[in-house]
């Protein structure tokens, strides 16, 4: 890949996000190859709003690619092979509160796991490494976001528990109702492994929820057919999908502004890695260089 200028912001879109923002701003699509495969599509570098992003679409062009077969450790060494250190996530969710109302949007800053298909980690060949997962989405990041949606007409929640299913089928009734006794606000099939990979690649994560629907432990109305459920829940995600583009609108030139200060994962890897280093084989440092070398005195 030829040398290019570093964006320094990557926004990671899902169902509809990437498309109304590429739609908007077009760019230079780059092709980037990783030590884990090749990304979900090409990358899109541009400006938007006066600031260089790297813009990325979760599921690929098309829409190809289901939740659980995302390349998303391509995805995030993706970004951060092209000088990302914050990535500003969107996803599609159910709401399993009454007061997150579809087309609502939320600065999550909890999450249940509840995969069980996908590659969690960079560091499963001859390398043990342990980051610190308390909080899971950036708070510095968090705030930024929360700021910015004071900024706009909008229902902007400032947090929420997503719990993260494998999918690709929805919840059963049964499952919903049990996901809120969990405590979980929302549910949907993306945050993870992708924030877990972020905190591993020093990377700065934030996740914009877009609420579509209030999954199935709410009853719905009446006389409502399953192809009038769906047209609502389309209809749902373009608006909040418009929303959440006003939010990040408002929001990236206020963290294109604050790059340069402290931010709290710069350094995961710093007390995380727990194998002895004198033991780990060079080709193991070699080829997670970009992600650990200078912790090895290989990387700057």
């Amino acid at each position: 890949m030829a040398k290019l200028r570093p964006a320094r912001i990557g926004i990671i879109g899902g169902s509809g996000l990437a498309d109304a923002l590429a739609h908007e701003v077009g760019g230079q699509e780059v092709s980037v190859d990783t030590p884990f495969g090749l990304p979900s599509g090409p990358l899109l570098l541009t400006k938007w709003e006066g600031v260089r992003i790297a813009l990325l679409s979760r599921h690929g062009p098309g829409h190809l690619l289901n939740p659980s077969v995302v390349p998303y450790r391509a995805n995030i060494y993706a970004l951060k092979k092209l000088g990302v250190t914050h990535i500003l996530a969107s996803g599609a969710a159910g709401s399993l509160r009454e007061e997150i109302q579809p087309r609502h949007l939320v600065i999550c800053n909890q999450v249940i796991d509840k995969t069980f298909k996908r590659a969690g980690t960079f560091f499963d060949q001859g390398l043990a490494v342990h980051v610190e997962f308390a909080e899971p989405f950036c708070p510095k990041l968090r705030a930024l976001l929360i700021e910015a949606g004071r900024l706009i007409d909008v229902t902007v929640h400032p947090r929420g528990t997503y719990v993260c299913m494998e999918g690709p089928q929805f919840s059963t009734v049964a499952e919903s109702q049990m996901h809120r006794v969990w405590g979980g606000d929302l549910i949907g099939m993306t945050a993870m492994p992708e924030a877990k990979l972020a905190r591993e690649a020093e990377i700065s994560y934030a996740l914009v929820a877009v609420a579509t629907d209030y999954d199935c432990w709410r009853p719905h109305e009446p006389g409502k057919d399953r192809k009038a459920l769906l047209d609502e829940i389309i209809g749902n995600l373009k608006a909040a999908t418009d929303n959440a583009v006003r939010l990040l609108r408002a929001a990236v030139p206020m963290l294109a502004g604050r790059l340069d200060e402290s931010w709290p994962y710069a350094d995961a890897l710093a007390l995380a890695i727990w194998s002895d280093k004198s033991k780990v084989q060079r080709q193991v440092v070699k080829r997670l260089e970009l992600l650990v070398g200078k912790y090895f005195g290989s990387g700057s």
